[in-house]
């Protein structure tokens, strides 16, 4: 596969959004909405009538703007598209209170508790906890010269990861990776199983977070993990209630993993179908040298990310957004995987360039609702494919490139297999 620009769809008839070829490569359509419709009303698969916001610049000023809420209390939603612009089965008043569906002053309190967890020194200390889950995954099918790189490596490692900083027991981490294995196959489909996992991960934390706090010590123990902190901050007067503890696990959870799993999914099937950028970011592996893979993360975030919509955005007040009028209540996305491939800047955006700099992409987000857990989710991207790659270096496809899925959904872009071959290691 070659770094070339993808073909521009006519002009005379908007893009085909949302359908199983759209999935596979939504690039091409972005781009016609980018130069003929930046800011786009569409129906999207739920029913939801929603603006799609694809020009980079317009895309950083909507992530900052504070007319735009995270509360889907401000949605005008027609009665057709009720509790279809959140999570399924967070429309309980339990679940709803947590940093991805709420304002400042609330957001800012909840995100200064959670915020020390994901401090520059605490995802350094968890580096090695983070390099032994990827050698032991690994290891798992290393023998075997194929594997299933989603199921069996991208999909687990930041599964147990996160339970690890959580505090969840390891003997109870199994439990989360099916839970969180129903989320993903259900995209795009029947919501009640996307549901039917929230409801047992809700319930499973609250008993969690009250066995906790019924064994916490009077102190603080070096590396304490997340949920035990949480917990000591609620009774300690920062008015944490349980519902709120339970839900910001929660969302940590949701919002943790599956990131993850695609930044690792998608980066690697970039790279397997771009052999020189691969053999590039090889050969710098074998010297020793960290820079390129750190660019090389931030690029794969780039250039096909993991998240490929914000998450939604609602209207408080008349707005507007590169031209475009915004009525109050309205819902905007933004199309982060659009605006990361804008050529007004980005030097050539549809190239795939691990040393490229000046690259302040937006599949983190931007602003106040700044992913929170980018640090290490970088680490986990950066540990992943770095020892992929050291361990198994002839790593290849063993099917097609025409031939692999992407998962439907909204948010997330990220395959449903990545079937390769490789040298078995006895």
């Amino acid at each position: 596969m070659t770094n070339q620009p993808h073909p521009p769809l006519p002009s005379s008839a908007g893009p085909d959004l949302f359908t199983w070829e759209f999935a596979t490569n939504p690039y091409p359509a972005y781009a016609w909405l980018r130069d003929h419709a930046p800011v786009h009303k569409t129906r999207l698969p739920s029913g939801v009538e929603a603006w799609l916001v694809t020009r980079y610049a317009d895309a950083k000023q909507t992530l900052a703007d504070n007319r735009l809420s995270k509360n889907p209390a401000h949605h005008d939603e027609p009665a057709h598209a009720k509790g279809k612009t959140g999570i399924p089965g967070e429309r309980k008043a339990e679940l709803m209170t947590h940093l991805l569906n709420i304002d400042p002053p609330d957001h800012t309190r909840l995100r200064r508790l959670v915020s020390k967890a994901f401090t520059p020194r605490r995802v350094a200390e968890f580096a090695p906890r983070v390099q032994e889950l990827t050698d032991h995954l690994i290891d798992q099918f290393a023998a075997e010269g194929t594997a299933d790189l989603i199921h069996e490596f991208a999909f687990p490692l930041p599964i147990y990861a996160i339970c690890d900083l959580l505090g969840v027991p390891r003997e109870d981490q199994d439990d989360f990776r099916d839970w969180a294995g129903m989320m993903i196959r259900h995209q795009g489909g029947p919501r009640g199983g996307v549901a039917r996992s929230v409801k047992k991960m809700r319930g499973y934390l609250a008993d969690l977070i009250h066995r906790k706090r019924e064994a916490l010590p009077d102190t603080p123990t070096p590396g304490e993990d997340l949920i035990s902190g949480l917990i000591r901050a609620s009774d300690h007067g920062e008015h944490l209630t349980e519902n709120e503890a339970a839900a910001m696990a929660f969302i940590l959870l949701f919002a943790g993993f599956e990131t993850t799993v695609n930044l690792i999914g998608n980066g690697t099937f970039a790279l397997l179908t771009h052999p020189e950028q691969r053999a590039r970011l090889q050969a710098s592996l074998a010297a020793e040298e960290t820079g390129l893979l750190e660019t090389g993360v931030e690029e794969l975030l780039r250039y096909d990310g993991p998240v490929e919509l914000a998450t939604w955005r609602f209207a408080t007040e008349p707005l507007t957004i590169g031209g475009q009028r915004i009525a109050p209540g309205d819902p905007v996305l933004v199309v982060l995987a659009a605006a990361d491939r804008d050529p007004e800047r980005f030097a050539d955006p549809d190239v795939l360039d691990l040393g490229r700099r000046d690259n302040q992409h937006l599949g983190y987000g931007h602003g106040i609702h700044y992913c929170l857990g980018a640090p290490l989710a970088r680490l986990e991207g950066q540990t992943a494919l770095a020892t992929v790659l050291t361990r198994l270096p002839d790593l290849r496809l063993a099917v097609d490139p025409a031939e692999l899925r992407w998962r439907g959904g909204l948010i997330m872009r990220g395959l449903r297999t990545l079937p390769v071959e490789f040298t078995p290691i006895p």
